[in-house]
């Protein structure tokens, strides 16, 4: 990996084993789509087998990223970060040997309760490591890559299914994990924080409660609102949380101390992050579907049409994230947003022609330019501001709220743009995506200041 600023090279060091971490996470994510029906061709299942392969990775990832962004607060970045590699290896070979599929689904889930260990250790090793406008950078770079999975992910599964077999996208996630491994070698233990007990109480309630809200809204597309596998759920999820909130503020050592929103950046960025990673989410959910159903491209274009996104955030981000570092990431944070929702205004000329080169590129390079302003900045807003003794619960907030954020997003979208995907409903879907980008690019203009300092809380 090249870098275009100076580091120290145990600063490249973290980088890169925080990259190749948070990037197997991402990639399993996404990869695993594609593969589907030569899953459900050899082991049967049908529409329910291909439902639970890719929800129960997400379920035990979305749910338990809270509890691991506390741990690795409690006891150091590098011990979970270990234990999650380790265990996301293990379970990848018990995914690509699986027999049956039953097997394979909890693989897929094992494998997201050791994905959901990656993600806030990563980010946190970075905000222990780098300081001031060269975190803003190393995030920036970390965003870069990161993004890449969800282009490489679908491309690398096709051709992997295509050539070999399906088993392969688990396999090799191998070679990532024996790199890391051997690079965390050298990787020295950071200092827990004094805090040493879990809170047990507050990790049920949180872990169960995003559970249900995140099976919920998996489920919603598939079953519907009416469905008792739904707004119970739902319901209950919510109550969770409420629950989880009201006992935070009670315990001794809670697993999320209520403090870190009394700092602005965090609280103001991370309402930032829901509109604008529920407009990122759709606006991907809505693009892929429409040229397919309407436009009639195949799959596979519909999956490259995005690629220009990740080629435009891996080339500018890590610049904007030390623009931002310089000169504060309050203007980025508020014109990114705008710019990304000027590219979905070009949206709005679409018509049943669908023309590529003419209708959906020109939104999609100003969507990527957006994105690439904005994603950097946002994530140094809010983890720039946090004492690194928290890093891990922070990182793990935001990352909880932009799953989320996307998971409600795509479950009502059917209210906007109606049963089918035609012309009308697209545009009203474009409309919806304008206005959630506009709320976060106004919500940080107005709440983001550039003067902070990390508060000790």
């Amino acid at each position: 990996m090249a870098y275009t600023y100076p580091m120290t090279s145990y600063q490249r060091l973290v980088l890169t084993i925080s990259i190749l971490a948070s990037f197997l996470s991402f990639l399993d994510g996404s990869v695993v789509n594609v593969a589907l029906p030569a899953i459900v061709h050899e082991l049967g299942g049908g529409l329910a087998v291909q439902q639970w392969v890719s929800s129960a990775y997400l379920i035990t990832l979305g749910s338990l990223i809270l509890l691991a962004g506390s741990l690795s607060d409690i006891f150091g970045r590098k011990h979970i970060l270990t234990w999650g590699v380790i265990g996301f290896g293990i379970t990848s070979i018990l995914c690509a040997i699986a027999p049956t599929d039953v097997s394979l689904i909890i693989a897929r889930a094992l494998q997201g309760v050791f994905g959901a260990l990656l993600v806030p250790s990563s980010l946190a090793l970075i905000i222990s490591t780098f300081s001031g406008s060269a975190q803003s950078r190393a995030i920036g770079t970390w965003t870069a890559w990161t993004g890449i999975s969800f282009i490489i992910g679908p491309l690398v599964g096709g051709a992997l299914v295509d050539l070999l077999s399906w088993r392969w996208i688990f396999l090799i996630n191998i070679i990532p994990i024996l790199v890391t491994l051997w690079l965390m070698r050298q990787l020295r233990a950071d200092r827990p924080s004094e805090k040493t007990s879990i809170d047990i109480g507050g990790a049920l309630m949180a872990t169960l409660g995003i559970a249900g809200i995140v099976y919920a809204l998996i489920e919603q597309p598939s079953h519907g609102w009416n469905s008792l596998l739904v707004w119970p759920l739902l319901l209950l999820g919510m109550l969770l949380i409420l629950m989880f909130i009201w006992y935070e503020r009670r315990v001794k050592q809670p697993m999320l101390p209520l403090s870190l929103f009394a700092i602005r950046n965090f609280t103001v960025g991370n309402i930032a992050t829901t509109a604008i990673y529920a407009g990122l989410a759709v606006a991907t959910f809505l693009i892929t579907i429409f040229i397919q159903e309407v436009g009639g491209y195949s799959a596979l274009f519909a999956g490259m049409s995005l690629l220009p996104i990740t080629i435009i955030m891996f080339l500018l981000s890590s610049k904007f994230g030390a623009l931002a570092g310089k000169h504060g990431p309050r203007l980025f944070m508020s014109v990114g947003p705008l710019v990304a929702a000027s590219g979905f205004a070009l949206f709005l000329m679409v018509d049943n022609r669908v023309d590529y080169l003419t209708q959906i590129l020109p939104g999609v390079l100003l969507f990527g330019l957006g994105l690439s302003i904005t994603v950097a900045p946002l994530t140094a807003a809010i983890l720039g501001c946090i004492d690194p003794r928290h890093a891990g619960i922070a990182s793990a907030i935001n990352n909880a709220v932009s799953r989320i954020a996307g998971l409600i997003a795509i479950a009502v979208i059917a209210l906007v743009t109606g049963n089918s995907l035609d012309v009308e409903g697209f545009h009203r879907g474009i409309l919806l995506m304008i206005i959630l980008l506009t709320l976060g690019g106004l919500v940080s203009a107005i709440g983001i200041t550039n003067k902070f300092t990390v508060q000790k809380i």
